[in-house]
């Protein structure tokens, strides 16, 4: 309940503030591989590629590369340490300077529960950022300027629920939902702490309990560094989740 409530919270300041914002709307497609092989009981490999464009297909927005060690507790509770390589493009009509390159470590911790049919999923990330920095020299062409550090946590909050059937099993029709801000805290955030809030509703197929597709709608909304321009991104979302466990052969 409390991470409900967190979550309120922040939409509610995230609404309040739309008024005074210079919000750019764009429409993006992203389409997403996610895999977690467990070899043995407790230990096991994350593998995460995302292919985002802008204009739905037409520019990249970013490309997205995750890689991470997963750990099962006794608990029904799983933990990560990873790294991700990202490279982001200009786009839209409030674009970056110079696309960049981005090391990210990150550390995570799934939580997952069970009420009636409805699975749900608390996820909590925290995240390292080193950015490239690019600046202009004096002849007006742009150069690299070393890296810049900025820290931020996520928490998402998902429910599944099976549609075609009374439980999540083989061959199940079913819906996922959930709602995942991003607040950044350190050194250089800027003037906002909210980075940005994404909301998602999709209709997906489990095939088995290792593999599963969704085709849904991402409502990513992006605060700029400055804290006056934003960007509301209506983004089709395409993912396919296959997982292996080989502590069992």
């Amino acid at each position: 309940m409390k991470s409900i409530f967190l979550i309120l919270c922040i939409l509610l300041v995230n609404l309040s503030s739309f008024s005074q914002k210079q919000i750019s709307t764009q429409q993006h497609a992203w389409v997403m591989y996610t895999e977690n092989h467990k070899l043995t009981e407790r230990w096991g490999i994350h593998t995460e590629y995302q292919w985002r464009r802008s204009d739905y297909f037409q520019d990249w927005q970013q490309s997205l590369l995750r890689l991470g060690l997963d750990y099962y507790s006794k608990q029904n509770a799983q933990y990560t340490l990873g790294y991700g390589w990202i490279r982001s493009y200009q786009y839209g009509e409030q674009p970056i300077a110079h696309p960049n390159n981005e090391h990210r470590i990150w550390e995570q911790f799934i939580l997952k529960s069970k009420v009636g049919r409805v699975e749900f999923q608390h996820r909590y990330r925290l995240e390292q950022r080193i950015i490239e920095n690019w600046k202009v020299n004096s002849t007006g062409e742009f150069e690299q300027d070393g890296f810049i550090f900025r820290q931020r946590v996520r928490y998402r909050f998902l429910a599944t629920v099976p549609l075609s059937r009374k439980e999540m099993v083989d061959n199940t029709l079913f819906l996922a939902a959930y709602d995942e801000p991003f607040l950044g805290f350190g050194k250089g955030i800027g003037k906002n702490i909210l980075d940005q809030n994404r909301l998602y509703f999709a209709l997906g197929w489990r095939f088995n309990k290792n593999c599963n597709v969704q085709l849904g709608y991402l409502n990513q909304y992006i605060v700029k560094t400055d804290g006056i321009k934003a960007e509301r991104n209506h983004t089709l979302q395409i993912g396919l989740t296959y997982n292996l466990d080989f502590s069992k052969q």
